[in-house]
């Protein structure tokens, strides 16, 4: 049974993203969904992350009863490189040349989030830029022992051993984590949900 003082419904399997609305004090309800996630061909990093972001909560706001009017919050983050777009690592040796292409370099992190009510869909983008200190090979094998980059695009979690590997972060850290809050925080305000709440 739904908590009377749910505010809004969360359209991800992410533990960081329900951390982070924890956070700011966002009481909320999980949905699992599973989309299809694939690039469209020609399709910029910044549309993917938006288009899938709101394919999510499209999906999340189908799976409610009619008469459920809570808010669907959903996002999706991509680890870009040049026009590469990082996702998910296969296996050990998918995330060590990940790291690899990473190794001292800057990328990009753009996380887009969705926010859906019966009456508009609102949407925000959050852009970071990354740069890696040089990663030699054993210490990738040593990082993927940990488990820690098996199900992270790109390969690695900032909030995790992969803060290790990050000497500059221009942007939002909670944006590279999977979900902004300052975005976040300001769709919700927009939509009339109280952050903080009691």
């Amino acid at each position: 049974m739904l908590d009377p003082r749910t505010q809004i419904y969360l359209a991800s399997n992410s533990p960081r993203r329900a951390e982070l609305l924890t956070q700011i004090g966002v009481r909320f309800a999980r949905l699992s969904l599973e989309t299809d996630e694939r690039r469209l061909a020609d399709e910029s990093p910044e549309d993917y992350v938006l288009r899938i972001a709101v394919e999510k909560g499209r999906a999340g706001r189908d799976r409610l009863s009619r008469g459920d009017l809570l808010p669907v919050l959903a996002a999706d983050t991509a680890v870009v490189l040049g026009d590469s777009v990082l996702g998910k690592p296969r296996d050990s040796a998918d995330a060590r040349a990940m790291l690899a292409e990473l190794s001292g370099r800057t990328h990009r992190v753009l996380t887009a989030v969705a926010l859906m009510t019966p009456d508009q869909e609102r949407t925000a983008l959050s852009e970071s830029r990354v740069h890696f200190r040089e990663i030699d090979e054993e210490e990738a094998r040593r990082y993927w022992a940990t488990g820690e980059p098996a199900d992270k695009a790109g390969g690695y979690g900032i909030q995790g051993y992969g803060a290790l590997f990050v000497a500059n972060l221009e942007g939002s850290y909670s944006g590279v984590m999977g979900l902004p809050l300052f975005e976040t925080g300001r769709l919700l305000l927009e939509a009339g949900i109280a952050s903080m709440a009691r």
